[in-house]
């Protein structure tokens, strides 16, 4: 696989799932997400954990910062690619968070998936 086309799909993907967590679109989530991800998290000193479906389960059944009327502020700040695995650091402020998003991708032979969600919220 060119790295230039990898970073492309990467992209991609990412826009995918910036816009399924604004938008509270679970079905365009789970596009992007492996059936078996994990998703690990520490949000005010709380500890959260969750499988993928628990998760969008979750954001299905939430007001998305669209409808709140929260501007879209979701950015990429790093992505590393080695081979077929690659890293993500973002920043997704939303619902009165700012997520601090961790994610580990791997292409699967035909498409890069999100295997892993770790993140945090910071005070602003």
């Amino acid at each position: 696989m060119q790295e230039q086309q990898a970073r492309r799909d990467i992209d991609a993907l990412l826009k995918t799932y910036f816009d399924g967590l604004y938008h509270g679109d679970a079905a365009r989530l789970r596009e992007v997400f492996h059936p078996q991800a994990q998703l690990f998290g520490e949000v005010r000193g709380a500890p959260y954990q969750n499988t993928v479906d628990g998760w969008l389960n979750a954001v299905a059944s939430r007001p998305s910062p669209q409808a709140k009327g929260e501007s879209f502020q979701m950015e990429t700040l790093e992505v590393q690619l080695h081979n077929q695995i690659a890293y993500v650091r973002a920043r997704c402020p939303m619902l009165g968070f700012n997520y601090f998003d961790y994610l580990a991708l791997m292409h699967n032979g035909e498409r890069w998936l999100i295997t892993n969600k770790l993140f945090t919220h910071v005070d602003a």
